[in-house]
């Protein structure tokens, strides 16, 4: 109510009106160092792991490597922006590839090639074949390099990942393979021409991984 002098009455402690007072300077930087951590948040998840993947891609080589190198997969109507690799690796179409620095017998190679997140290569096209073949003849390592063909049963070939052997798409040298018992590994040899597949004894070897490339 009003007081003679015309002020208003302040009443009983407990009826005075609570005073709410919005403080927008305070709200807007509650937003700012929100955005700030979640910023800083996603540039560590992109240098820890520089390249995101679906269930269908090798999720192991991602664990195995911090450094990678990336081209643009747009021009390739890809539906991601970037297809990347492992640094050192090479890259063709879907896959990346390891050429080693060293050899090994057959068994060490394919648990080597495992534990890297990938496999013995296995050729599927003469395009593949084509650009291994170059890859292998310009390298300035030794002349046999380990792909993921082998035959547990003498003459019967068998890929590294279960995919049927197909006698009208392989690449064997004139003469090969020679499908005795103690040649049941077999190497790309160092040589211009694509036929050029041997089949060799199960020794120290160079050799080939491969796994599919990794899109951003």
């Amino acid at each position: 109510m009003m007081t003679p002098g015309g002020s208003a009455s302040r009443g009983a402690a407990g009826d005075a009106p609570v005073e709410k007072r919005s403080c927008p300077l305070l709200s807007s930087l509650v937003l700012l160092i929100s955005a700030i951590v979640l910023k800083a948040s996603l540039i560590s998840i992109w240098l820890v792991a520089p390249c995101s993947h679906s269930g269908d891609q090798p999720a192991a080589l991602q664990q195995k490597f911090m450094e990678w190198q990336c081209v643009s997969a747009v021009p390739q109507g890809k539906g991601r922006g970037w297809t990347c690799c492992p640094k050192g690796w090479k890259r063709f179409q879907g896959s990346c590839y390891y050429l080693s620095d060293d050899t090994m017998p057959w068994a060490d190679s394919v648990q080597n090639c495992t534990g890297m997140g990938s496999h013995l290569v296995v050729i599927n096209t003469k395009a593949e074949q084509v650009f291994l073949t170059e890859e292998v003849r310009h390298s300035a390592l030794g002349f046999n390099h380990y792909i993921g063909l082998s035959a547990p049963v003498v003459g019967q070939w068998q890929w590294a990942d279960r995919t049927p052997y197909n006698e009208t798409a392989a690449f064997w040298r004139s003469g090969e393979p020679t499908n005795v018992t103690v040649e049941k590994c077999v190497v790309i040899h160092k040589m211009s021409n694509i036929r050029n597949w041997n089949d060799i004894r199960c020794e120290h070897h160079y050799r080939i991984c491969e796994a599919a490339a990794v899109t951003v």
